[in-house]
């Protein structure tokens, strides 16, 4: 007897609108999101957006914590700025500073992540001893080099004398105050740096070395051809990061020379001292906010000038 067997075909039913797929609840989803961030919005306007616009519209009037009122002047104080010596004497030790700490802050900071992935013993107290430095406050850091620092009685000029050589005025020298202030700056800092070199060392693939041993490469021209290069990104990632950190130096050298004169003559004293000075010192609220917006622009351009100059390499490698 023969089976016969019957297949039915379902059909499907017609395509639902796009409308009813998605879910009724993702407006009310986004809702919630926003009141989640809310919070941070409104604390964001009260301590940045607000004040930073509040300092831009002071810096176009004569403001005085002395108590008299408050004067439009219009760009009266940003003519001033341009022709007032200090601030191009206070912008050229910044610029300085940040062209003498930038390098090393660089180059020593590789070298370090080097030594540790080379597999060296005690790996850990090399990262300990690296990095911890970097976690403490600036006002502990001054306190430390300042008696290494002393003329008679510090470390490093008893070290100096006992060997047989000059000793150096590291605070009282104006030719050495701003090189003291690098010395501490790149002590106290490297750490950082170290980290993320450290970071794109253990990235790169073992592999890839393996490979260049095998085919004659030494140690050193796999430095230069291999790692150096692929470390370009991590470079130019520091080297923004130093400078903008750099530009932006203030505290080590307000607490080093204590009342804030900026080293012996005011060798080391930076723009942002002036701006201090201008503000709480001779009660030229207006005038400091004008010399901050100048500041300001200046470290964006630097900023935007270094984004294309990495963009550009980049794109010329990709070329290659």
């Amino acid at each position: 007897m023969a089976t016969t067997t019957t297949t039915s075909t379902v059909s499907p039913g017609p395509a639902r609108p796009l409308d009813d797929r998605v879910p009724k609840n993702s407006l009310t989803t986004n809702r919630g999101g926003f009141w989640f961030v809310l919070p941070f919005l409104v604390v964001y306007a009260l301590f940045t957006i607000i004040p930073v616009l509040y300092g831009l519209g002071m810096s176009f009037f004569d403001v005085s914590l002395a108590g008299k009122p408050a004067q439009f002047v219009g760009v009266d104080n940003y003519a001033e700025l341009l022709g007032d010596s200090q601030v191009w004497r206070t912008l050229g030790h910044t610029l300085l500073f940040t062209v003498m700490s930038t390098i090393p802050l660089v180059v020593v900071a590789l070298g370090m992540a080097l030594l540790v992935q080379s597999g060296v013993r005690g790996q850990w107290l090399w990262r300990f001893s690296f990095f911890a430095p970097f976690l403490l406050p600036v006002a502990t850091v001054v306190l430390i080099w300042q008696w290494l620092f002393q003329n008679d009685l510090g470390f490093i000029n008893n070290t100096l004398a006992q060997w047989g050589l000059p000793t150096v005025g590291w605070l009282t020298d104006p030719n050495v105050a701003l090189l003291s202030t690098v010395i501490i700056t790149v002590w106290w800092t490297v750490g950082f740096n170290f980290l993320l070199y450290l970071s794109a060392l253990q990235a790169i693939p073992e592999s890839i070395y393996e490979a260049a041993a095998i085919d004659g490469a030494g140690p050193f021209r796999r430095l230069v051809s291999m790692t150096l290069p692929l470390l370009s990104r991590t470079t130019g990632l520091v080297v923004i990061l130093q400078v903008l950190a750099s530009l932006k130096v203030f505290d080590q050298i307000y607490i080093l020379w204590a009342g804030g004169t900026g080293g012996p003559e005011g060798a080391a004293a930076p723009i942002l001292q002036y701006v201090y000075d201008s503000g709480f010192v001779n009660y030229r609220l207006g005038y400091a906010s004008a010399i901050s917006y100048f500041f300001f622009l200046l470290i964006i351009a630097v900023s935007l000038g270094q984004l294309w100059l990495t963009n550009r390499r980049s794109a010329n490698r990709k070329g290659q």
